[in-house]
């Protein structure tokens, strides 16, 4: 009689959690804190022919998460953040900015050679708040489960759930619900942060003390070069202004001064001009081209060649060409050399460069050697998945959450927003971010509860000392302003 082969069903993943103790000395006062790393399992409600069959591990989600030893939940703010993309991991505001280790990269000029270098952050939020740092589905070592497909999680809708998936889970988990609760995104992730807001509430009633929006993009509509579609021309402007005046080519003109007639330029003549078309006259498009150049530091040459429209990537390619150096679009004070100086586009972007292999040195030693995390995985800083991502809840419109930040502001006036600028960020401009504050759908009693802060540096400026420290200062204060306590 044969035995009757039975079908092993593949374990099923569970939380790997890692906990370690650290202390550290911020502005003298010493923090003991509690580090917690690892991936938390995501699962959902299965439901088949209208009966429950139970919850199905859907994606191992890497987190990495500070709490202050002793400190009382009802009062102590928590922070949850998250970089952008899509396809980036959480390693830039963690390393860079908020979290208690930091990353020893130098900067412009001056870069730090490899192996690279890691020290305490004097200046990390976690002196005012809790931080728990999530890297979405594909970035760093989160993934989909097994059997389960990675694209699924590659688009707005999905990336949102699952992410304010975590937040519940957390928050939940830690006996977290009563304690002011802030979200920080970084470029898309700035759009995420909208987006989760408002989902937060509709989905769970979770309302937030505060928004951090650091390299703001919402609308895409204020960034996409597209034909017939002129705003975005007008919008970066004043960044390839302030760009031209950093690399020298206003003489010795102030900055301040130089953003003043860009943004008026921005505003009034230019946008008469890219409409007017070939109605324009001779004398208009004289003057124009004659204006645009002095400001972005081209040639009137290039400018009439292009048509009054300077694309961003082009302008990155051409304002040093003469000098056969290219400029970077994530921080435009970068500059570095191409495969030759015809080319359109820059073949790499100088500040990227600059960053990866820092930032991925320091995290990849700092996960397994100080927070005792390990794994086989690679963790991916830039997951490739940006060309594979869906926006199929915005067909036939473009991609937005404006109006998501707007609703949420409105169900919760209490809800607090912090905007953070780069002059020199080539990816989200500060005008274009401006714009679209500018045109929330918000009564005028609540724009008092969105408050600026500009930075003489890039996308991530935090890689400029003194604006890292400035940006770190302002930060701690906007959540000891919003907290509610």
């Amino acid at each position: 009689m044969s035995e009757e082969k039975t079908e092993e069903k593949p374990e099923s993943p569970a939380d790997d959690l890692v906990t370690t103790q650290h202390s550290i000395v911020v502005k003298g006062r010493e923090l003991n804190y509690t580090a917690t790393t690892g991936r938390i399992v995501l699962k959902e409600e299965v439901l088949k022919d209208g009966v429950f069959e139970g919850h199905k591990p859907k994606a191992e989600v890497f987190v990495t998460t500070y709490t202050l030893d002793g400190a009382d939940p009802l009062k102590r703010p928590v922070t949850f953040a998250f970089n952008g993309g899509p396809g980036s991991a959480s390693v830039w505001l963690h390393m860079g900015l908020l979290g208690p280790r930091r990353v020893l990269s130098g900067d412009v000029g001056d870069l730090t050679a490899p192996p690279y270098g890691i020290a305490d952050n004097e200046e990390s939020l976690l002196a005012e708040s809790d931080l728990v740092f999530i890297d979405p589905v594909s970035t760093g070592y989160s993934r989909a489960a097994q059997g389960e497909r990675p694209g699924s999680y590659h688009g707005y809708q999905p990336d949102i759930e699952s992410i304010a998936e975590i937040v519940r889970l957390w928050t939940s988990r830690n006996g977290r619900w009563m304690s002011p609760k802030f979200l920080c995104g970084e470029s898309y992730g700035t759009l995420r942060a909208a987006g989760l807001a408002e989902h937060l509430q509709k989905k769970y009633g979770m309302y937030l003390n505060g928004l951090m929006l650091i390299s703001s993009v919402l609308d895409f509509a204020t960034l996409e070069f597209n034909e017939g579609h002129d705003l975005a021309y007008t919008l970066f402007l004043p960044t390839y202004a302030a760009i031209a005046n950093y690399h020298g080519l206003h003489g010795d003109r102030p900055l301040k001064e130089v953003l003043a007639e860009a943004e008026e330029f921005a505003v009034r003549d230019y946008p008469y001009a890219l409409a007017r078309g070939n109605r324009l006259s001779d004398v208009e498009r004289a003057a124009t081209i004659e204006k645009l150049a002095r400001l972005t530091g081209l040639s009137e040459e290039y400018v009439d060649a292009v048509d009054l429209r300077i694309e961003h990537i082009r302008f990155f390619t051409e304002l040093l060409r003469r000098d056969r150096k290219t400029v970077g679009r994530i921080d435009a004070r970068f500059t570095g050399w191409d495969t030759d100086y015809g080319r359109e586009g820059i073949s790499a972007d100088p500040s990227i460069d600059a960053i990866l292999g820092p930032y991925s040195a320091v995290l990849n030693h700092y996960l397994h050697a100080e927070l005792g995390y390990s794994s086989d995985l690679p963790y991916e800083v830039l997951a490739r998945v940006i060309d594979q991502w869906s926006y199929k809840e915005f067909e036939g419109r473009h991609v937005t959450t404006a109006g998501k930040l707007s609703a949420a502001m409105r169900a919760n006036p209490h809800l607090k927003v912090h905007v953070a600028f780069g002059w020199y960020d080539g990816a989200t401009p500060y005008f274009a971010a401006e714009h679209l504050i500018a045109h929330l759908q918000i009564p005028k009693e609540l724009t008092a509860n969105i408050e600026s802060a500009y930075y003489p540096a890039g996308h991530m400026m935090y890689v400029h000392e003194p604006s890292r420290i400035q940006q770190s200062e302002d930060l701690a204060a906007f959540v000891r302003n919003s907290s509610g306590t």
